[in-house]
């Protein structure tokens, strides 16, 4: 496939166009002043040293030359080419709790959208780096492999909602480990795990997954969300909310010190999100602090460049145009060309 990066440039060719009707013009003139001097062969052979040819080719020269270099403005682009660029960022896996219990209100618009929105507003922020997306609930899964395509990212992420995973209850060990094991192999690259959830763990070894995830180079935040009084759980449209065997309603409530005590043993740091808008910020300012290194990225460009091409084309022209002489040299009757 062909294009033009900035097509606009080739309405400078209007331009060219009145430059070469002006042109002739100007021959017209000055060819009609030598008659009124003289028959023009008497002329010429009274000045051997003008060559009549040699201005016009060199006009026609630069013009095509400056019809290049249009060209070269307007940016030819064609084909297609994927390059390996190296950018100093960092890794971050984020593994987000999407059990029944996010969908408590307790943070408006509820703990999953608001979760949602900290991890949009976060991946805004990056821009060498590389993140992944972990759901979770009784089980865990990749949702994005670590990537640096951000838009595919924030797709991902709006998709996420507690129905894609059918088994409940709140397995943060298991999302640890899931996400221990997706960064890519670098050494030297900073790796974080964020863990957003509201810290119901009905499973054991949360804390001993962060601690071995720390021994490993990367670093476990975690970021609690929901509230301690505790909020009841909706339960579909109806108005109504989720109630235990007995028929009573459950109230969630955030488990900050089991929270508190996974981002200890990560090597991380705690972060409580609210109804405010601190927590992401929060969060950026403890990553900014990771070792950035270089970060090997995939750049696809639809369309190659092609101006190199038209920029020697012109110059090549133009060094020839330098090279003829207006005049004829006596010296070299026989050799000139272009008489």
């Amino acid at each position: 496939m062909f294009k033009f990066a900035n097509p606009n440039a080739l309405f400078l060719y209007i331009l060219l166009l009145v430059i070469v009707v002006m042109y002739f013009y100007a021959s017209y003139r000055r060819k009609s002043a030598l008659h009124k001097y003289g028959d023009p062969e008497l002329l010429s052979a009274m000045m051997p040293e003008v060559s009549a040819q040699r201005p016009q080719i060199k006009f026609w020269i630069t013009f095509v030359a400056i019809c290049f270099v249009v060209l070269l403005i307007a940016r030819p682009q064609f084909g297609s080419k994927v390059e390996t660029v190296k950018r100093q960022g960092i890794e971050t896996v984020i593994a987000l709790d999407i059990s029944n219990s996010m969908l408590a209100e307790d943070i408006a618009p509820n703990r999953l959208e608001k979760s949602k929105n900290i991890i949009s507003r976060l991946v805004d922020e990056f821009k060498d780096d590389k993140v992944g997306l972990i759901v979770f609930a009784g089980d865990a899964f990749i949702q994005l492999p670590i990537t640096s395509d951000f838009i595919s990212a924030k797709i991902f992420l709006e998709s996420i909602n507690p129905g894609l995973i059918t088994r409940q209850g709140t397995n943060i060990k298991t999302a640890i480990d899931m996400a221990t094991r997706s960064f890519t192999p670098r050494e030297g690259v900073g790796k974080a795990i964020i863990i957003i959830t509201d810290g119901e763990n009905h499973e054991g070894g949360a804390v001993e997954a962060a601690k071995s995830a720390a021994e490993k180079g990367m670093v476990v935040y975690v970021m609690g969300v929901g509230s301690l009084e505790g909020s009841p759980i909706p339960a579909g449209r109806s108005g109504d909310f989720r109630r235990d065997k007995e028929g009573n309603v459950i109230v969630t409530k955030l488990g900050e010190a089991m929270c508190q005590e996974i981002a200890a043993a990560g090597n991380g740091v705690y972060i409580r999100i609210d109804n405010t808008g601190n927590a992401q910020k929060i969060l950026q300012k403890e990553i900014d602090k990771l070792a950035k290194a270089d970060v090997e990225t995939s750049v696809y460009s639809e369309y190659d460049e092609q101006f190199q091409v038209m920029a020697w084309i012109a110059f090549i022209l133009l060094l020839i145009e330098l090279l003829i002489m207006t005049k004829k040299n006596p010296r070299l009757k026989g050799f000139n060309l272009f008489e």
